[in-house]
């Protein structure tokens, strides 16, 4: 479990997840790591201490638990600055017409979808499969060979599920101006009463 929770814990050392803001501070980065690192490990022990009496099976999905829990708190503790402060919208010409936090907590949703589903697959079939394995006779021989064959058939997830998982949403989210905050709106109806009407505004929902 402790390798899975530290995997999950870098991302907040990394700005790939972010769309366009300012960098993250040292300080934000490390609250960032601590509290997804402490989430992940409480819905670990915590699950732990549920499923003692459940089948095997059960206990290796752990970590797929303490993962998905830790991406929920670390990428919206990374990105809470476009949370306070909004992000950055345009019109379909690449015009910015201001920052919206309505749009900002839809990208950052979306976001922690992918990275969960991202990690899915792998941490859910894979207890299976390997559960099946280690029944077989020859498996059960070479048990030096459980963790390498592990992380081969991870790596072989994420290889076609990364792709995957970013495709689920588009990169550049479409949005509705009358969802944004009042103030945005008018802001938008004001640039745009004597031209085009804007009906939709654009923002990069970050990775």
């Amino acid at each position: 479990m402790f390798p899975d929770v530290i995997t999950m814990a870098l991302p907040s050392a990394s700005r790939a997840s972010h769309s366009q803001t300012p960098p993250s501070s040292t300080r934000q980065m490390a609250v960032s790591y601590i509290t997804a690192t402490t989430t992940a490990v409480a819905t670990a022990v915590g699950m732990n201490t549920l499923t003692k009496r459940a089948p095997p099976l059960v206990g290796r999905w752990v970590p797929f638990a303490a993962v998905a829990a830790a991406n929920c708190v670390n990428i919206p503790m990374m990105r809470q600055q476009e949370l306070i402060q909004g992000i950055c919208v345009k019109d379909r010409n690449h015009n910015e017409l201001g920052h919206s936090r309505r749009a900002a907590a839809i990208g950052i949703t979306q976001v922690v979808i992918s990275r969960i589903t991202m990690a899915a697959p792998g941490m859910i079939l894979l207890p299976v499969v390997m559960e099946r394995l280690e029944k077989l006779h020859f498996m059960r021989r070479v048990r030096v060979l459980h963790a390498p064959l592990q992380i081969m058939l991870s790596g072989c997830f994420l290889i076609f599920m990364v792709p995957v998982a970013c495709g689920l949403f588009p990169q550049k989210c479409e949005l509705p101006v009358s969802y944004l905050e009042p103030e945005l709106q008018d802001s938008i109806r004001a640039k745009s009463k004597y031209g085009e009407p804007v009906p939709y505004v654009y923002f990069n929902k970050g990775l």
